[in-house]
């Protein structure tokens, strides 16, 4: 297959063109942040650097941590942004950008996000470490690709519909996140569950300032939702297109975040830098 220039759209360099990366300059294993500021949070963990770069809101540092070689990539916030990183970083792998065509053998990444969380369980800390075992997309990137579900997927979808009352106009997707990357994040400091992934910070997660809105006891309904061992543990803003799209290309994608909130007891950190190194250290001697 052939890609126009109108569809892979490159830098005047021949890198990826949001990105602006070539193939050479990101390794297999990608911790995704949100903030800029994080990458270099995570890269002063490195032994050494490979590679540092910055276009728009995406910075990339590549180096090595304990002999693997491992690139950080800040994000932005939103679905929105994880369509174009997620995209791009496939075809930097996966395809040929001077020839336009897809390489003969594909390849697979490990993406895994590390962010900060709401948490929507009483029971849980500020400051817990939550892994992601599913994202329930309420954004709506997820729909616009060809995507297939598992049966326990369909089936966990079918029963949060029936429990949950959305506005009108929000439909619903979930995605498992990848097991490998589960086991190996893994632990007795992690608390599992599903992560809801919301299009916007204020409405779509409950959040009523000077506007109206229409999730009046949203969250009420998310915390108390429960399905077999399945409940709903925080919400963020990037994990359901992350394991959408990541999935169907092929590649592993997990999450991990930092509850900095605490939305049932409304509590929120009072600051949580060293906590988000000791998580960024957590998942580098992991992965």
């Amino acid at each position: 297959m052939h890609y126009a220039p109108s569809e892979l759209v490159l830098n005047d360099k021949g890198q990826v063109y949001h990105l602006g990366l070539s193939p050479d300059q990101i390794a297999d294993t990608i911790l995704l942040v949100g903030d800029q500021d994080r990458v270099e949070m995570i890269s002063t963990f490195f032994d050494s650097i490979t590679h540092k770069s910055q276009h728009r809101e995406f910075v990339c540092h590549t180096g090595i941590y304990n002999g693997k070689s491992i690139s950080a990539i800040s994000t932005g916030i939103g679905t929105d942004n994880i369509d174009i990183v997620v995209n791009e970083l496939d075809a930097l792998v996966n395809i040929n950008l001077v020839e336009r065509s897809n390489n003969a053998t594909p390849k697979s990444l490990n993406l895994i996000r590390i962010g900060t969380c709401g948490i929507l369980q009483a029971d849980i800390p500020v400051h817990s470490y939550i892994l992601s075992t599913h994202a329930l997309g309420l954004d709506n990137v997820g729909h616009f690709y060809e995507i297939e579900s598992s049966e326990i997927e369909q089936e966990i979808l079918h029963e949060f519909n029936s429990q949950v009352d959305l506005p009108n106009a929000v439909i619903p997707y979930f995605v498992a996140a990848n097991e490998g990357l589960i086991n190996k994040l893994i632990s007795t400091r992690t608390h599992e569950g599903i992560t809801v992934t919301s299009s916007g910070f204020y409405g779509p997660q409950g959040r009523e300032l000077r506007l109206k809105t229409k999730t009046t006891g949203l969250n009420e309904q998310l915390t108390n939702f429960s399905f077999k061992h399945h409940q709903v543990t925080n919400f963020e803003m990037e994990s359901s297109a992350l394991f959408a799209i990541g999935r169907s290309l092929g590649h592993q994608c997990a999450t991990i975040c930092l509850g900095v909130a605490n939305r049932p007891k409304m509590e929120f950190s009072k600051g949580y830098s060293s906590e988000m190194l000791s998580l960024i250290q957590y998942v580098l001697d992991r992965v």
